[in-house]
């Protein structure tokens, strides 16, 4: 029966039942982390061979001797080996280091301080605006925020952000500089831009000529189900609207292989990759060529090896979200106190409790053992105007130890609801 149709007598019953659980919960000392989308020591081993996979040889590649200075953009087996995860020519392709969040920074930064393709350095501007897909990744938006920069938020539905509200404000404000966007497995809903949405932000004409769509594809081939829905590929989109500077495109292998020492990359027009080369090249003489010919070595150089090896990925998680989605559905579902995505891949679970309850559930899943992602990190400024999002994080805890979290998890619910209920 709905939490809400409980008369005043058993609603204070199922409360002070869920107290006295919460006490024996307290009493276990636990110490259960679900804060962020980390690889289990599992997912890891998965790519052990990286450490032993190449030898002195390896390393004189088809493009000079890796061990050695040069090659600012990466090495060329390695933007073949990538290129179709993103659906970019190699070419269009260049090669960071072990995180995209550098990527991102750097192109913030570059903009922020010379501009882009010889428009007005943002710092000069009045007013830079940022559009923010929510919910959305809590670590975008430190990185706008850190320069000071005005973040509105982008309601998302099954489909990806309101383009309706994305086409206007983009056409008619010229200090809107760009979006945040996750199209593929978004963090934390899991939801996938559909071709319509794609199309549209290709199509899009800014007020802002050196307006920027940031498109994170972090977990492109990061599937849980057979037969996953794929996004176009946006830059091949953009050209057919002669739009190619529309984007940068991000990714990395962060959570394919090693989360600190995997490889990533930003793919772009020429005439962005050209542009972006003025700020790299005061950065750096070069990023990790060994890594990026580790990864080309433990893949064989082939694609079809990466996807491959993600199938061993799935295979770790798919009974992780299994165990979140099962308990979800038997424990708040009847009761009618949450929403939440049921996502086909990616890394989160987004869950939404009843308005004005996030905060105190974190609380109390905190006090009693298991730390979860701060309640409104996946809004602009940690700001949930409704208070009621929560990121669920499946993948570090073994399945045991999750059990017991999303145990204490719906159990805290419980309790917050009812307190919202009987204070109501």
């Amino acid at each position: 029966m709905n939490l809400r149709e409980y008369g005043k007598e058993e609603l204070n019953a199922f409360y002070e039942a869920c107290k006295s659980t919460y006490a024996d919960y307290q009493s276990q000392n636990l110490k259960l982390d679900m804060s962020r989308g980390k690889p289990s020591p599992a997912q890891l081993d998965l790519s052990a061979g990286l450490l032993n996979c190449l030898n002195n040889e390896d390393l004189q590649g088809e493009a000079g001797d890796y061990r050695n200075y040069g090659l600012l953009d990466g090495i060329p087996e390695a933007k073949r080996l990538f290129a179709p995860m993103l659906g970019v020519k190699p070419e269009e392709l260049f090669m960071f280091g072990n995180a995209s969040l550098q990527a991102m920074y750097l192109t913030i930064n570059y903009a922020y301080t010379h501009g882009l393709l010889g428009n007005t350095p943002w710092k000069d501007l009045e007013k830079v605006k940022f559009l923010c897909p929510v919910p959305g990744y809590d670590r975008h938006f430190r990185i706008t925020e850190f320069f000071g920069i005005e973040m509105i938020n982008i309601p998302t539905d099954e489909n990806g952000p309101d383009m309706d509200m994305v086409e206007k404000l983009v056409s008619e404000d010229d200090s809107v500089k760009g979006i945040w966007c996750v199209p593929q497995y978004s963090n934390p809903s899991g939801v996938v831009y559909s071709d319509e949405v794609v199309r549209r932000f290709a199509a899009l004409k800014p007020a802002a000529k050196d307006f920027r769509i940031f498109w994170d594809n972090a977990y492109c081939i990061h599937h849980l189900c057979d037969n996953p829905k794929v996004i176009l590929p946006i830059l091949e989109e953009a050209k057919k609207n002669h739009n190619e500077n529309i984007v940068y495109i991000f990714a990395s292998t962060a959570k394919v292989t090693y989360a600190g020492a995997g490889v990533s990359m930003l793919a772009a027009s020429q005439e962005n990759l050209k542009d972006l080369t003025r700020t790299l090249g005061a950065f750096t003489i070069s990023f990790d060529k060994i890594n990026q010919m580790r990864h080309v070595k433990f893949f064989d150089g082939k694609f079809e090896n990466v996807l491959a090896h993600m199938e061993k990925q799935r295979a770790l998680l798919e009974p992780k979200f299994k165990t979140v989605l099962d308990t979800l559905n038997a424990e708040i579902k009847p009761l009618g106190i949450g929403e939440w995505t049921e996502p086909k891949g990616g890394y989160f679970v987004s869950f939404n409790a009843p308005e004005g309850c996030a905060k105190r559930i974190v609380q109390l899943c905190k006090e009693a053992g298991v730390v979860l992602t701060g309640a409104g990190a996946a809004f602009p400024y940690g700001k949930d105007p409704e208070d009621k999002n929560i990121r669920i994080a499946p993948s570090y805890p073994s399945v045991e130890e999750l059990q017991k979290a999303m145990d204490l998890f719906v159990l805290c619910v419980k309790m917050a609801a009812a307190e919202k209920l009987l204070h109501a």
